[in-house]
């Protein structure tokens, strides 16, 4: 099976000064539209907020295991960053 995009996908979790943190996505090489549908989706089924700025995209919360295991299903390398 061909990979999707030659670098791998980093997924990480980032804690700010106040709230719950952010699961990020960086390093996704695909149209912004693309992104955007996928985030939207992911928004729905997690019921939180997100955003996508540039090659990055945020989702509220740690959703790191389920973003993961659909990237790898979907034929993305996917690395973890942090913890």
């Amino acid at each position: 099976m061909t990979r999707p995009q030659p670098k791998p996908v980093y997924l990480s979790f980032v804690r700010g000064g106040k709230g719950s943190g952010v699961t990020r996505l960086e390093g996704l090489l695909m149209h912004p539209s693309l992104k955007e549908e996928m985030l939207r989706e992911w928004k729905k089924r997690f019921a939180c907020g997100g955003r996508v700025e540039g090659s990055v995209i945020e989702v509220q919360g740690d959703h790191r295991d389920v973003i993961e295991g659909e990237l790898k299903e979907k034929g993305y390398e996917v690395k973890r960053k942090g913890g």
